[in-house]
Formats: C-alpha cells, structure tokens, sequence
C-alpha cells in the first residue's frame, strides 16, 4: 500500500456513512444471502505449473495494458518461478502488496537465487489487471493463494521461507506464525500497523464508497508496473491483513531468522510500533532489522542497522515505501529508468517541473522542499549492502 487514503475522506463522505448506518440493516435484510458475482484469478490449482499457467492466461484475458509492450506487462503482473543450478533444497515464496505486481521482486530474486533458493513469486487476487478488480476481493482469497502456493512448495523442497512487501508481508508472517515449519523471513515495508488511526473505518466505507478519491485527469491509475489507484475494499482488505497479523503476534512471539526492511519516512507503515515489535516479538538472535534515517530515538540494540536516509549526491532526500526492493540500475524503477513517478502529494504546478528529470529530487509520498521538485524514491543505493544482509540472515539457523 502506497497511498495515505485518509486525507481524500471528504466530509461529503462522512456524511454519507452515518446517514447509510442508519438503513445498514435494511439493506442487509433486503440483500439477504444474495452477493456481486466475483471474477477473480482463478485458485485452487495442485502445483505451481498450472497456477501460473492458468494465471498468465486470466491476466492476458483481464488487463487493461498501459503499452505496446504487452510481454513486458505481463512478465511484471503474473507469476514467475527462477531456480538455481542443481537440484534445490529450499525455496522461497515471495508476496506482493497492494495495488502491486509479482515484479517488485525483480532484483531481489537473482540474489536469492544464487543462495541455493528456488524463487517463486504469486499474484495476489484482484491485481495484474485493473485497478476495479479489487472492488471484490477478500482478505481470504489472498490467504488461500499464500497458503495454497506454500503447501506446494512444502512438498518440492526441504525448507520453506516466505518473503512479503507490504500488505504481502503481513500474509507471509500470518501464515509463518500459523506454520511453524516455514524456516524464516524477509519483510520489506511489512505493513503489519498503519500509521493511519482511522483505517478500521475503511470496511465500513467500503459498503458505502467504491473509491475514496474520485479520479484525477492526468494522473494514471495504473502503470504497467502497478495500480496507481486502488478501490475502498482494497483498503478495507489491507486492514484485515494488518489487524490479523497483530493478532498472531500478540499470541506468540516470532522465533525464526526475519529480515525486516524498513524506511523512517514510510507515509504508510508506523515505523515506531514495528521497530518495538521487532525487538519484542522477533526474538531469534540473527534476525536483523535495516532502518533507512536518523537512528530511532531510544534504540540502541546491535540487530537494528542503521543507513542514512538523506543522500545529497544522489539527490534524495528521504527513502520511500517502495524503494526498498529496487536496484539502481532497474530498467523500470531504477536511477535512468523508464518509470518517474511524478505524482507525489505535491501540486499541479509541482508537476510541470517533473517533466525535466535532471532537476528532479526523490523522497517518500507527501515530502515538500522549497526550491526542490520531488518525485517518488524507487530505488534503494544501498541494494547490494542490503543483499548481503538478506543473505546472512537467511543462512542463519
């Protein structure tokens, strides 16, 4: 998840849920066990051969493509597999977040890969085609894809790790907290608390509001990367994830080798309670949390790692939500790539200047500087340090 959805509540809105709160249970009555039909992906496959197959194919059918160049698309929003030299012994399933694709683990995955692991990525229902897909996806339908796609894996290899970004970490440690057989974790902005203290109302807006924003001429709502705009139960969705995922964690703490990547300025996780968490609840002495910025205020423990966020000579002034995951040399995301995400939080006027990338600064959603045009950070310069990291911690037993 990558957009703070609250500030777009209008009081119009509000106004329209307590007026609807009083015919709720009319409604619910008249409707009685009558629901909108649902077209997701199709699950329930036995092996990932045909789970793949038979979603390159939905996707192919669904999308709403952005280019010409619809194999590029479709490699970022389906399913992949990459196996190492030799008979793997352990593997590794990697899960997207909101309103993204399989493909934010473009990077990561030769690195994992190259440890010995069989890498698998999963598309989360309601995604990889439209952004109105998600109006009726549940929490349980990406459950049963983690836990379908896991099983698998478990019958393929000896050790099963899962990885997560996002809303798909807080999947990957529900099912980890739940299974103890899975070996470890890496957790890349694990979405696990909002730093939004109203996204419990966002189940109750889904009834009332498919979408929190109206839609804005001249910003996309997708790329061929990712949404851009995602619908009310999206959101309703994503705080199931996070309030489940709590749940698990206040009933045990996480015994086993985790990664946790996280950016100070994140303008979507509360940074605070998940550093807390991890030096609470994380408790396997190899587990390691990066922290991009200023170290945090009372945090003196050696499993935190600290990199400044604030990097003049590459011009960024705050690390992002997304950044994380990517290489600079990403041919989409990265230093010289395709893809400037310009709309920011920053004025109309603020986006005319992005149309010259030489000036241009990188930050998280919603950062203003006088003088400065920021765009989106979609990289991370420390990506190979952080590799490393990753590979230590995944060796640990």
């Amino acid at each position: 998840m990558t957009i703070n959805v609250f500030r777009f509540v209008s009081w119009a809105i509000g106004k329209r849920v307590m007026a609807g709160l009083f015919a709720l249970i009319g409604v619910l009555f008249i409707m009685g066990c009558t629901s909108t039909p649902r077209d997701i992906t199709p699950l329930g496959q036995t092996s990932f051969e045909h789970y793949q197959q038979d979603t390159a194919r939905w996707v192919a059918q669904h999308r709403t493509f952005q280019t010409t160049d619809k194999q590029l698309e479709l490699r970022w929003n389906t399913p992949s597999e990459t196996r190492p030299i030799g008979q793997p012994h352990k593997a590794i399933l990697l899960v997207h977040g909101l309103g993204d694709s399989p493909g934010s683990f473009t990077d990561v995955t030769p690195q994992l890969v190259e440890q010995g692991f069989l890498v698998r990525t999963v598309l989360l229902p309601g995604h990889g085609t439209q952004p109105s897909d998600l109006l009726h996806v549940t929490v349980d339908d990406w459950r049963k894809v983690v836990a379908e796609q896991a099983a698998i894996l478990s019958k393929e290899v000896d050790e099963v790790y899962l990885g997560g970004f996002s809303t798909g970490g807080n999947l990957v440690l529900e099912y980890a907290l739940q299974h103890p057989e899975i070996k470890g974790l890496v957790l890349f902005s694990p979405a696990i608390k909002s730093n939004e203290k109203y996204d419990f109302m966002t189940p109750m807006l889904s009834v009332f509001t498919d979408w929190l924003m109206p839609a804005r001429p001249g910003y996309p709502e997708q790329l061929a990367t990712r949404y851009m705009r995602v619908p009310t139960n999206g959101f309703a969705q994503y705080y199931y994830s996070s309030s489940g995922v709590r749940s698990e964690l206040a009933k045990k703490p996480y015994d086993k080798p985790v990664l946790i990547v996280l950016a100070e300025h994140d303008s979507v996780v509360d940074t605070t309670y998940i550093v807390d968490a991890f030096d609470k609840q994380f408790t396997h002495p190899s587990s390691r949390l990066i922290w991009y910025g200023d170290r945090p205020a009372g945090v003196h423990f050696s499993r935190v790692l600290v990199r400044t966020g604030s990097l003049p000579e590459w011009r960024i002034s705050q690390f992002s939500h997304m950044s994380l995951l990517f290489s600079p040399e990403n041919k989409e995301y990265g230093k010289a790539g395709a893809i400037v995400i310009c709309a920011n939080g920053q004025t109309n006027s603020d986006l005319a200047a992005c149309a010259d990338r030489s000036t241009l600064w990188y930050s998280d959603w919603g950062y203003e500087e006088n003088g400065k045009t920021h765009v989106r950070l979609t990289f991370n310069p420390y990506f190979d340090w952080q590799n490393q990291i990753m590979a230590n911690v995944l060796d640990a037993q």
